[in-house]
């Protein structure tokens, strides 16, 4: 393989990077990593991310996976990536808008109506609205198909109306829009009795209460939904289809997470941590377990980069993704909480400090206690090793009672 930029990606990287330098700060000195800074529900902090989506819509870098004729660049998933490469060495507001413009975009385009593509993507698109996906139950997480939350056609109003319980619904606090799927034929085989609505998450009815995580955050909720109506024409896709209009969104999430995830996390932070932090009175890489630990870490992590990069050749070449993409999520997941739990044992019982007295204001601390999540969202590393031994490898479904 080559690894040095095709031509046009070369210059799709050298514009990419010189308008960052010319509308964003680089990310200051001192360990940052790849962690998110906490606070992304502190309106102020909303706030900014609008207003720099904005900013990135005007000048065509919105949405660059998106067709040019939705307001984006067309751009390859190689340019995703180097994308997200760049924009790591940047100091720029959270982004909420990843599910919206990275999954429920490109389902919209895929199963939505004309009318729905153009009345919800340029909003989308340039920051004026955020979006939410409401799959995961309380008793529906990992099997998406077992969700009870009942959707009922009112065939007089032309509506259907909501009852029922999401959890786990990131952004749903901040966001104006989310792509539910509901029970709308309780008669039908599980799986074909679901469908796909969009859902005014101001609409009466719709109480949206967030989560506490031990992080100290609340990017997560509970969402009840009491008798809440939604017009029939908010219906995507043909009603029935709803946990085929899922897997496409799937199909986008555990992709870009593993892509975009692995490179808004380079070790090149990691390792200056590694030489400047002290343990037992030394610098922690000359300590012998911490830096095998690291070594380690850099292995996995290159091993990682080089399986999205036979992903994204498999794509240039056949226009969709090779088997190797199955484990990327997988994968990602397990270096990302490495990489926490590593930050935090760099920096000693000080790593597990918060609040603007803690090293490097807490964010490490902060990171580490959100690591579990990445097992979780966007699909559970059980689940990632059931369709890896059983779509990729071929071998036997489990028995299913």
């Amino acid at each position: 393989m080559d690894f040095d930029d095709a031509p046009e990606d070369a210059a799709f990287r050298a514009e990419w990077r010189s308008w960052l330098i010319a509308n964003a700060d680089p990310v200051p000195p001192g360990f940052r990593g790849g962690f998110v800074a906490p606070g992304r529900e502190d309106p102020r902090v909303v706030a900014r991310a609008r207003e720099w989506q904005h900013r990135l819509a005007a000048d065509g870098w919105g949405a660059i996976a998106w067709p040019t004729e939705h307001g984006g660049r067309s751009a390859t998933p190689m340019q995703v990536y180097i994308h997200a490469q760049e924009l790591a060495g940047f100091d720029v507001p959270p982004d909420l808008y990843s599910i919206g413009l990275g999954m429920i975009g490109p389902t919209l385009m895929a199963w939505g109506s004309e009318e729905q593509q153009r009345t919800y993507l340029p909003l989308m698109l340039d920051g004026s609205e955020v979006w939410c996906q409401m799959w995961s139950e309380p008793n529906a997480g990992s099997d998406i198909a077992s969700l009870t939350t009942r959707g009922e056609y009112d065939a007089d109003r032309d509506r259907w109306i909501l009852n029922g319980q999401k959890v786990w619904t990131s952004g749903a606090h901040w966001s104006r829009w989310g792509l539910i799927i509901v029970r709308t034929d309780p008669s039908a085989p599980k799986h074909r009795g679901l469908s796909a609505l969009i859902l005014d998450m101001q609409a009466p009815g719709v109480d949206v209460r967030p989560l506490r995580e031990m992080s100290g955050g609340r990017t997560f909720n509970e969402v009840f939904l009491t008798d809440v109506e939604v017009p029939a024409r908010n219906l995507v896709g043909p009603a029935g289809e709803g946990w085929t209009v899922a897997l496409t969104t799937m199909a986008q999430e555990r992709l870009t997470a593993g892509l975009i995830g692995l490179a808004a996390m380079p070790t090149g932070p990691l390792i200056e941590l590694a030489r400047t932090a002290r343990h037992n009175g030394e610098s922690a890489i000359d300590d012998p377990v911490l830096r095998a630990r690291l070594i380690d870490l850099v292995m996995r992590h290159r091993v990682l980069e080089l399986t999205s990069l036979r992903t994204l050749s498999a794509i240039a070449h056949s226009g969709a993704p090779g088997p190797e993409s199955s484990t990327l999520k997988l994968s990602w997941s397990e270096v990302g909480s490495r990489y926490a739990e590593l930050a935090v044992d760099l920096l000693g019982v000080s790593g597990t400090l918060t609040g603007s007295q803690a090293p490097y204001d807490g964010l490490v601390a902060t990171a580490y206690s959100f690591a579990p999540s990445f097992h979780i969202g966007g699909g559970t590393d059980e689940v990632q090793r059931s369709v890896i031994a059983e779509m990729v490898l071929g071998l036997p479904k489990e028995p299913k009672p």
